[in-house]
């Protein structure tokens, strides 16, 4: 397989659960910026979208959208448990949880990278604070987000709530998030993603 991805993007989700899956991938460097890859490709030849992620299976198949990406990966290691049972409840709390994390926060506080006008900006800071500090009430008493164990969404939640520092949103008051960031950025595979797309060293 090969995970087209950004250095820190939200890209960097499916990054961190190929590794917590032990699958093997290829990873290739796609500028959200050129949209070329490194060898001078055309991105848009690739995903037309312009963006990533994108995963390339063995067959040449090629599957968009991170929360899809997400599941699939998952399912491909079900040893690891990074998604909760086909059918089960729990199946669709981490469902609910990608869709909330994608439409609520990677929208939001994505929308403050680019060219907006300022009170426009203010106005999204305010929402994604708002959205952030009901994930912190969520968070209560919790380790991730499904309770004592890891899944897929926390991989996307942890990237997206890593943009905040660079987008103007404090959320040092957010106790429960806070020890979760921290909780999440100690797994090693979360830190092998970082040191791969230089977000570590």
């Amino acid at each position: 397989m090969k995970l087209y991805y950004s250095p820190g993007a939200c890209s960097l989700s499916p990054h961190i659960v190929l590794r917590e899956a032990g699958l093997a991938f290829e990873p290739v460097l796609a500028s959200t910026k050129t949209h070329k890859l490194q060898d001078g490709t055309d991105y848009y030849s690739i995903n037309p979208k312009g963006y990533v992620p994108l995963l390339e299976l063995d067959n040449g198949e090629r599957l968009t959208e991170g929360p899809a990406i997400l599941q699939y990966i998952a399912d491909k290691a079900p040893e690891k448990k990074l998604a909760p049972p086909y059918g089960t409840m729990e199946r669709y709390r981490v469902q609910e949880w990608l869709n909330f994390i994608t439409s609520e926060l990677h929208k939001g506080i994505g929308f403050m990278f680019g060219p907006a006008a300022e009170d426009a900006k203010v106005l999204m800071r305010g929402r994604a604070s708002e959205r952030l500090k009901w994930v912190d009430h969520q968070l209560e008493g919790k380790q991730y987000l499904m309770g004592d164990s890891f899944s897929v969404a926390d991989a996307y939640l942890f990237t997206v709530t890593n943009w905040t520092k660079h987008v103007g949103i404090d959320i040092s008051a957010l106790k429960n998030l806070g020890a979760y960031m921290a909780r999440m950025a100690a797994r090693p595979a979360v830190q092998e993603a970082m040191k791969a797309e230089g977000l570590l060293k």
